[in-house]
């Protein structure tokens, strides 16, 4: 076993401190969804949409990497490691993993509202007036709802050449990312960790599933062991 791929979404990071967002009434800190994360959003109200994602800015500079995130940097010590996640923290950067495909953007970046090629380091507040080089205001570099998912393709390919599969802290329901999974074909292994896993079709498919139901910061170091051939 060589290469394993690690796809990741908001329970990997949940108990660092970082917000889920969406509670039960499918609000984001009170603010309707398609307010704060769509093109139309945007359109409405950019005020509102820089403030939601500056305050998100300030909290992730307060948190830290959990045991989860250190538990898969340390896989790198002996594996060809890649890491596609739906956050858009940098936690596992933080924690030293490498090589990692970020599908829903990146909230320490901002891009041009004209050019979605000119994407800059962005750790502070996005305001009004803050413009890219051709003049244009700058905006999250955050893939919204109703816009394609870029890395989709790259986090295929990945996924594909995998000889081992970690799933971690992802309802597995929303796409295009729950597809990922169908296609690690070649994966000898699958591991799965969530407190409440949700088994979707592709993962039904899967022969070589293993289901770790517990938290992140307990359930990746035991993958990450038996990886290792520590237990």
């Amino acid at each position: 076993m060589k290469k394993i791929v690690v796809l990741t979404g908001a329970g990997v990071s949940a108990e660092s401190g970082i917000k889920t967002f969406r509670d039960a009434g499918g609000l984001w800190e009170g603010h309707d969804v398609m307010e704060v994360a769509s093109p139309q959003g945007w359109q409405k109200n950019q005020s509102l949409v820089l403030d939601f994602y500056n305050q998100r800015r300030r909290q992730l500079h307060t948190v830290k990497p959990n045991a989860a995130h250190f538990a898969l940097a340390k896989l790198e010590e002996n594996f060809e490691v890649s890491i596609v996640t739906q956050n858009i923290d940098d936690l596992h950067e933080r924690a030293g993993s490498k090589n990692i495909i970020h599908l829903h953007g990146e909230l320490l970046k901002a891009r041009s509202t004209r050019d979605p090629n000119l994407i800059y380091e962005w750790p502070d507040d996005i305001n009004p007036g803050d413009t890219c080089e051709l003049g244009s205001q700058l905006r999250p570099h955050i893939v919204w709802f109703g816009e394609a998912v870029p890395m989709i393709e790259t986090a295929a390919v990945e996924t594909m050449t995998a000889d081992a599969v970690i799933i971690i802290g992802t309802s597995m329901q929303v796409y295009p990312a729950a597809g990922l999974v169908g296609f690690a074909e070649n994966a000898r292994r699958i591991f799965y960790v969530d407190p409440k896993p949700a088994i979707n079709y592709e993962l039904s498919r899967a022969a070589s599933l293993s289901v770790v139901a517990e938290p992140a910061t307990i359930g990746v170091p035991k993958v990450v062991r038996e990886l290792l051939g520590q237990e």
